[in-house]
């Protein structure tokens, strides 16, 4: 049994606001620190799921 699967280990799911900082941040163009948000995150995993190509399946 590994650790998906065992009751005892639940992880605690953290939900932010969308203009809220994660903590973390990024150096723009100009050198300024820009707070990287939920929102941003989100934006991000949007734009890859719509460039994700399905690989050919094999017959």
């Amino acid at each position: 049994m590994d650790l998906q699967h065992n009751a005892q280990h639940a992880v605690p799911v953290i939900r932010t606001q969308p203009d809220q900082s994660l903590g973390c941040a990024i150096i723009d163009a100009q050198g300024n620190e820009v707070s990287i948000t939920e929102e941003m995150i989100q934006h991000a995993c949007a734009e890859l799921d719509k460039r994700l190509v399905q690989p050919k399946h094999e017959n």
